[in-house]
């Protein structure tokens, strides 16, 4: 199979569309303005934008995944234009084109349907397939490869770390006994090794699924992009403008929840010294709304339970350096 291409039949069912889309406020002159998705996946938030936008408006959208550049490239509109690269590169790409500054941004954190569903990617403990998990197939370390070399007291850290998996220690010490055995290639090997490592379980959920969301974050250094892009997000916001962020697990909502907090607080100095307001620090951010799926959505898709979309606003200060 031509990983570069998407696969027939896998869909994907975009969480919190109207939500993210609603929040960057697209009406009036803001419809002629310039948007980012940074997380393109199979287009559900761009399409949803560009319907919005102004005949002058402009979208950027970024992803890693090369099916879904591949989805991108068939889009056929002069206001949109894709970048096969993360996010957290943003401020780079855009000022290569000659933008310093945005009227909005989006992220749908976390990994796609049609990721999960598609066996060969080698996210899904359900599917068997070839233990890869890089979102962008064409550069890195497959999980396989890491998974054969990767020493005991790290594999432990990052399980323990990214998966808030309280059996870290046991899961670890498996893995490294079991690929003393024999090569850990699949999806179905790794759970196996999980599951067996693993006595007590959560109902509901596979004794695998923190493992391979903590390997999974790992490989594709979701956390790192993630702090790199909201900074970077947060420099090219201008005056008014919205950033929109859909989490889906808890390490994710509490970077963004954390950040976005720290953008709208300011610490005030001793009343008692003889400032003027004026001269008063003052908040960057506007927090504008958190929201959760509705009864219907999680009913229509429960991959959408875990889902929290965190909206902020840029306030009218000083421009950041090299956007003026």
């Amino acid at each position: 199979m031509n990983v570069t291409q998407p696969v027939p039949g896998l869909q994907h069912r975009t969480v919190l569309l109207d939500e993210a889309v609603d929040a960057l406020a697209l009406e009036g002159e803001r419809a002629a303005g310039t948007y980012i998705d940074g997380t393109f996946g199979r287009g559900g938030h761009s399409r949803l934008i560009l319907s919005k936008l102004a005949p002058e408006g402009r979208l950027i959208g970024f992803d890693k995944d090369p099916q879904a550049i591949a989805t991108a490239e068939q889009m056929n509109d002069p206001r949109f234009s894709i970048v096969h690269d993360s996010f957290a590169t943003m401020r780079e790409a855009l000022a290569a084109r000659g933008v310093h500054q945005v009227d909005g941004i989006l992220l749908d954190l976390g990994i796609s349907s049609p990721q999960v569903d598609d066996a060969s990617r080698g996210f899904s403990f359900r599917n068997d397939g070839p233990l890869d998990m890089r979102m962008d197939t064409t550069r890195g370390i497959s999980a396989a490869a890491w998974l054969a070399e990767v020493p005991e007291r790290q594999l432990e850290k990052v399980i323990r770390d990214y998966g808030e998996e309280r059996f870290a220690f046991q899961i670890a010490k498996a893995i490294v006994a079991g690929r003393a055995v024999e090569p850990i290639s699949t999806t179905r090997q790794l759970a196996a090794i999980v599951a067996n490592a693993v006595k007590t379980r959560e109902k509901g959920k596979d004794p695998a699924t923190r493992t391979f969301q903590a390997i999974r974050i790992f490989i594709n250094q979701e956390l790192e992009d993630l702090e790199a892009g909201l900074n970077a997000a947060f420099e090219l916001l201008k005056p008014g403008a919205r950033l929109s962020v859909i989490s889906f697990h808890s390490l994710e909502d509490r970077m963004v929840k954390q950040f976005l907090a720290s953008k709208a607080k300011v610490e005030q100095p001793d009343r008692r010294l003889p400032i003027r307001a004026v001269d008063l620090p003052k908040p960057l951010m506007k927090l504008i709304s958190k929201t959760k799926p509705s009864d219907v959505e999680v009913g229509a898709n429960p991959r959408a339970r875990s889902a929290v979309l965190r909206v902020a606003e840029r306030l009218g200060v000083d421009a950041p350096e090299g956007a003026r």
